[in-house]
């Protein structure tokens, strides 16, 4: 793996970074959207995506040049960048999504690398084996036999300046993904694509998305940038940055577009069915749903497209901005109540809070916790984790949610999701939080666990957890020999500070 990418900030997995793309002689900041572009089927120029979204990097098919009529010569004599009149970084595929549809393609890893390089890519494809989700273990590992010999092959391959891809395939196997990964950082190849999950964001599979790509991951490690292939709708984006996904492909925009479906950041609508255009861009301060459903075809199709980018591009750098300011998993919590199905993506991403725990920041803007998933952030894991370096002073140590009692030996704070914790540490991240006065059953449960962890590395000390209604199960948490006192009561300790 050549050294090309640099992170600049981090938020769970999620970072933005610079990735150097010589041939181009350009850097692409990142997250970055690669809007697809197809010759023949061109909705909106290229170098209208430049100059009106900012574009700084496309992906085209290289295979659709190779075998096109109208288009090869065309491609070889000018080369793409004059040919789309776009000056960012251009990415190439090589027909392996033609190689998954129609079983065979008449070209291979040397030959189409040649020609991706010929017509000017900056990035280019081997031939890899996409294999789709829920196949055959034995096909899987055939299929990622054959990717991994490609990239082998791939490596053998004078290209000059221009970046290979070496894409990371296994299906929805986890152990074989990581392998993947671990192969594919391996080679001195330079940008890594999760490959064959179109299905499963189909499907809304997001929570088998999320494994894929933190299996990948495992394997890759931190270092390496990260392609999620065929990851155009912008609802899920928040989700993939935050599991730590670099580059995004998408023609989403034009198919959608081409149907009259609308994009929003909480899925998709019908044209047919809006009363209101619900976005402020200027495609929609312009035109009511009836002017644009009474617009030509071709029209209604290339302003639809417009909307559509100006959606995917807005929400880019709302992830952007989000993972600036350390907020990248409040945004994934709001994204994720568009959709039952992101939710389930969601709590597969906190499954890994441990992983997401290393790239992490210890500072950064106040905690929300804003429901039950919150309780399992990697914050709270930290916490716990660092709670046997905390010095317990004292036989006798009362953990409240209420005031000091002198009748202990030390008081610290108790707060829902994580727990106890020492006063003077009130107004340090993340225990600061932003914390509802009705929290749930899971926040309390959390906090009991805490006090178990504290507990645990202090075996000398009798804690004694002052809480306010705590439900049967967050007490069922807490170990044997702690102590609790129901401060709701009126019995229970006042302030004797």
């Amino acid at each position: 793996m050549r050294d090309r990418f640099e992170i600049r900030d981090q938020d769970a997995a999620g970072r933005i970074g610079e990735l150097e793309v010589p041939r181009a002689g350009v850097t692409v900041e990142t997250p970055a959207l690669l809007p697809v572009i197809n010759p023949h089927l061109q909705t909106v120029p290229p170098a209208e995506m430049e100059a009106e979204f900012g574009a700084e990097i496309l992906i085209t098919n290289g295979y659709i040049f190779y075998g096109s009529d109208e288009f090869r010569d065309r491609a070889l004599d000018e080369g793409l960048h004059d040919l789309f009149e776009f000056s960012g970084a251009i990415m190439t595929d090589s027909g392996s999504f033609q190689l998954a549809e129609y079983g065979d393609i008449d070209v291979d890893t040397p030959e189409i690398l040649q020609f991706q390089h010929d017509i000017g890519s900056d990035i280019a494809t081997p031939v890899d084996i996409p294999t789709p989700p829920d196949a055959a273990r034995e096909q899987a590992e055939r299929d990622l036999a054959v990717t991994q010999e490609a990239l082998e092959t791939a490596e053998g391959v004078d290209v000059g300046e221009m970046l290979v891809n070496a894409p990371v395939q296994g299906s929805t196997y986890p152990d074989l993904r990581e392998a993947a990964g671990a192969h594919a950082a391996g080679t001195d190849l330079d940008v890594f694509p999760v490959g064959a999950v179109v299905p499963l964001m189909n499907d809304y599979r997001y929570a088998e998305m999320v494994e894929v790509v933190t299996a990948a991951k495992r394997g890759l490690g931190p270092a390496a940038p990260v392609h999620l292939f065929g990851a155009g709708h912008p609802m899920m984006f928040a989700l993939a940055v935050a599991a730590g996904c670099d580059l995004f492909d998408s023609a989403a925009y034009a198919l959608y577009a081409r149907d009259d479906r609308y994009l929003t950041v909480r899925g998709t609508e019908h044209l047919a069915d809006l009363d209101y255009l619900p976005c402020s861009c200027p495609v929609c301060a312009d035109h009511t749903p009836t002017e644009l459903r009474a617009e030509p075809d071709d029209r209604r199709e290339y302003l639809l497209a417009r909307h559509n980018l100006h959606v995917t591009y807005a929400e880019l750098r709302r992830v952007k901005q989000a993972l600036r300011r350390g907020t990248l998993l409040e945004l994934v919590e709001q994204r994720a109540r568009a959709h039952p199905a992101m939710v389930d993506g969601y709590r597969a991403l906190l499954d890994e809070a441990d992983h997401l725990e290393r790239t992490d920041p210890t500072t950064k803007d106040a905690f929300f916790h804003v429901s039950a998933e919150s309780a399992r952030r990697p914050e709270v894991h930290r916490h716990h984790d660092r709670l046997d370096r905390l010095p317990v002073d004292g036989e006798t140590v009362l953990l409240t949610e209420g005031e000091n009692n002198r009748r202990f030996d030390a008081t610290w704070r108790l707060k829902p999701p994580f727990g106890p914790f020492p006063r003077a540490l009130s107004k340090t991240y993340p225990l600061n939080a932003e914390v509802p006065d009705r929290l749930e059953r899971a926040a309390y449960e959390a906090a009991a666990d805490g006090v178990a962890r504290l507990a645990e590395a202090n075996p000398g000390v009798a804690f004694t957890v002052g809480h306010f209604d705590w439900p049967p199960s967050a007490l069922d948490h807490l170990p044997d020999g702690v102590d609790t006192i129901d401060l709701s009561e009126e019995d229970g300790p006042g302030d004797d500070a």
